[in-house]
């Protein structure tokens, strides 16, 4: 289903001209929900009897009388909704008041359906610029399950559109921008490669826009840095309207945006009136046809006002003063527009005010349609939170025959016989996938063999643990590249690249550093699915070296957390222990549609126990399926990661005594195998659950509690569990040893429990 709306997607981007294309005239009748405004038209009479100007300070009457009324669409779309929310029929309001002309005005230079919009919650206007109608942004307003961004489930002024490339819009401010400019990676990538099931054109650009307050966010300026490096086509727009709810821009930052980014080598930075309509469309028009023209990347900083409060749960009055307000209203641009056209000649007075009238009407009307829409079916909500690939389970994996491994640029065998440790094996998987879909493409931290001008004279690194050696030689470097030290720049940029349909592999060095990365995984990427109501989907796979028990790391490379991600709804975590599994699990983890944690355990890496044999290609392991690591009948220990291993040690040691310990190794965190952990308890009526995560909040309490709710009728004994001390992990290794779970603390708890 995921697939098919970006097909579906794709197939609606046509270049503007073309038989189908979102045209600026489609688009605006779209927005006003009409064909012909009676006031539109260079022939229309004004109220004092004369012909208006075709052309006003370079632009045409139509355009002029259109983007007014838009305007004023706007304007009344905001009162109607502050309306609505004091009488309980609308639940939140944010407006765009203060920002219409200058979005309107933008509006004329960009392309729906063509280019890409990562907008915020005052582009109001733009998406009515765009196409988007009054009647869809009040459906959004009241909740209505007939709204076609997220069927009620996001808040109003979160734009969303398939058919126009506006992406699901978030809340958390700035964060949008690092998957923009990912999306304008993808593009040039796209272009470049002209690959099956994604489209890009040569020109398009990608729009990201924020206020001033959220340039202090650090996400941000790490998309200035990659905008500006890779020279892409990203337009940023920073609406300034001096306030970030309560917080002066002066409180802000040291100097105004446009000066703080002077240093960015290939920014060009263009700051105006954001009030002027006619300045907004000239220099607007200007820079972004620099960027579409392939010059780079620019930012405007355009002035705006917030005659409203920033939010109906804000009132500005309490921290402004009324001189600084009545100041801001004697500057609002939608009167300021008026004035000019009035005083061109373009509109007379009577017919202005009717334009006004108008668009209060056509308002309203839109909202007696939203509020008669049909209301979400509560049954529904745990839809489109994860679409799971239909994998047949291959049994267990046998050897892969023992030829050359094609995507091996040593030509080696791959098996004669002797098995794989988990690295090796992620490594040869991730040649064996990147030789079939070129749109997977590896990227992170010391990832790359080498730099181009010397890759072909060195060994090449490819990542602290050597799993993505070779990529970078065999595939180059638009497909294996380093990217800055920067997490949440690496996972944003995967989102970006994921919502264009490409199948990005983005690597955190160690889970210790993950937590920049934090705010893209669980805000932009986990939630795109459910927040866009199956719409949008980002099919990312973010490799993650996790763990510890490798004597030295200390805290800062030897931790677990895989219960925090968790409770993430919409992401798919994996934790393999034995290499068929990596090989099998990776395999499903570019199969699905939806952001995959992929934890690559440093301890197991190049154990012997967890080697196998290279499995064959078909060999792909379902997602949330458990394996038996052990079969047994009098207890049964549910574990994953590197626990398996001593687990099964422990359960070794009691069949000297006749104990038989069945283990079960859950593999996926997210979704876990319940059927898998209440047939073994059903089985043996005794359960111990271990993990290297800290007692208190791992995982492991969610696999306990499920035990002693669904399966309390089989329990002999109660659940116990085995886990890390509610510590960090010490740098000296007799204190990992007492800090981490050992073979004997799963055997003294596994006896306990057999004594019971």
């Amino acid at each position: 289903m995921a697939r098919l709306a970006r097909r579906d997607r794709g197939s609606s981007r046509q270049v503007p001209g073309s038989e189908g294309a979102l045209g600026p005239g489609a688009r605006r009748e779209a927005a006003t929900g009409r064909e012909a405004p009676s006031h539109e038209g260079p022939d229309q009479v004004a109220s004092e009897g004369q012909l208006g100007p075709e052309q006003f300070r370079g632009v045409s009457r139509k355009e002029l009388v259109e983007d007014f009324h838009l305007a004023c669409v706007s304007r009344a779309l905001d009162d109607r909704e502050i309306t609505l929310q004091k009488q309980s029929r609308v639940f939140f309001q944010i407006s765009g008041a203060g920002h219409e002309v200058l979005l309107l005005a933008l509006a004329r230079s960009l392309r729906p359906g063509y280019d890409w919009f990562f907008p915020y919650y005052r582009d109001q206007a733009l998406v009515l610029g765009l196409g988007i109608s009054p009647r869809d942004i009040l459906l959004q307003a009241v909740g209505s399950a007939e709204d076609p961004n997220s069927g009620g489930r996001q808040m109003p002024s979160h734009w969303g559109s398939v058919r126009h490339n506006i992406v699901s819009q978030t809340s958390p401010t700035g964060s949008q921008c690092l998957p923009a400019v990912g999306c304008a990676e993808a593009a040039r990538y796209i272009a470049s490669r002209q690959l099956p099931d994604c489209q890009a054109f040569g020109d398009e650009v990608t729009y990201v826009s924020l206020g001033e307050g959220a340039t202090s966010e650090g996400e941000f300026w790490e998309s200035l840095n990659t905008a500006c490096r890779l020279h892409l086509p990203v337009l940023f727009l920073v609406a300034d309207n001096g306030y970030a709810i309560s917080v002066r821009a002066s409180d802000q930052a040291p100097a105004p945006v446009s000066e703080l980014v002077a240093g960015f080598r290939g920014l060009a930075v263009t700051k105006f009136d954001g009030t002027d309509y006619f300045t907004s469309r000239q220099k607007g028009a200007e820079a972004i046809a620099r960027i579409r023209a392939g010059e780079g990347p620019g930012l405007i900083h355009a002035t705006v006002t917030r005659p409203y409060s920033h939010s109906s749960q804000d009132t500005q009055a309490k921290y402004r003063a009324p001189e600084e307000l009545a100041l801001e209203a004697s500057h609002d641009p939608i009167d300021r527009l008026e004035s000019e056209l009035v005083a061109g000649g373009v509109l007379g007075a009577e017919e202005a005010a009717a334009i006004r009238q108008e668009a209060k009407e056509l308002v309203a009307a839109a909202a007696r349609e939203a509020l008669a829409a049909a209301r979400p079916d509560p049954a529904r909500i745990r839809e489109h939170v994860l679409a799971l690939p239909e994998i047949a389970d291959p049994g267990e994996p046998v050897a892969a025959s023992a030829s050359p491994h094609p995507a091996d640029p040593s030509g080696e065998l791959v098996d004669r016989g002797e098995p794989l440790g988990i690295g090796d094996t992620i490594r040869l998987t991730l040649h064996e996938l990147m030789g079939k879909d070129e749109r997977i493409r590896v990227f992170g931290e010391d990832v790359a063999d080498a730099p181009e001008d010397v890759v072909d004279q060195v060994e090449g690194k490819g990542g602290v643990f050597g799993t993505t050696h070779g990529l970078q030689k065999t595939f180059g470097v638009a497909r294996c590249y380093n990217t800055p030290l920067a997490e949440a720049n690496i996972v944003g940029r995967g989102i970006g690249q994921a919502l264009r349909n490409l199948k990005p592999c983005a690597e955190i060095q160690f889970f210790d550093y993950i937590w920049p990365a934090t705010h893209q995984i669980r805000a932009e990427a986990a939630t795109t699915r459910w927040r866009s109501e199956g719409r949008f989907t980002v099919p990312l796979v973010i490799r993650v070296a996790i763990g510890g028990y490798v004597r030295g790391g200390s805290l800062w490379h030897s931790q677990c957390g895989e219960s925090i991600f968790a409770h993430m709804p919409g992401l798919i975590v994996m934790f393999p222990s034995r290499a068929a599994d990596a090989a099998g699990m990776l395999r499903a983890a570019f199969r699905c549609e939806d952001p995959v944690l992929f934890l690559e355990h440093k301890h197991l890496l190049r154990q012997k126990y967890a080697m196998d044999p290279f499995p064959p290609p078909d060999y792909v392991v379902p997602v949330g399926r458990a394996r038996t690591a052990r079969a047994g009948s009098d207890l049964s220990i549910i574990t994953w990661g590197a626990t398996v291993q001593k687990s099964i040690d422990a359960a070794n040691k009691l069949a000297a005594e006749g104990k038989e310990v069945e283990v079960i190794d859950l593999r996926t965190i997210v979704p876990w195998d319940k059927e898998a952990v209440a047939r073994t308890v059903g089985k043996t009526s005794r359960a111990l659950v271990v993990h290297e995560d800290v007692l208190t909040g791992g995982f492991g309490g969610e696999v306990a509690a499920f035990i002693a709710d669904e399966c309390f009728a089989d329990l002999d004994a109660p659940v116990r569990r085995v886990a890390a001390t509610d510590t960090f992990v010490a740098y000296e290794p007799t204190l990992e040893t007492a800090i981490l779970p050992q073979v004997d603390d799963i055997e003294r708890a596994a006896r306990e429990l057999l004594a019971f």
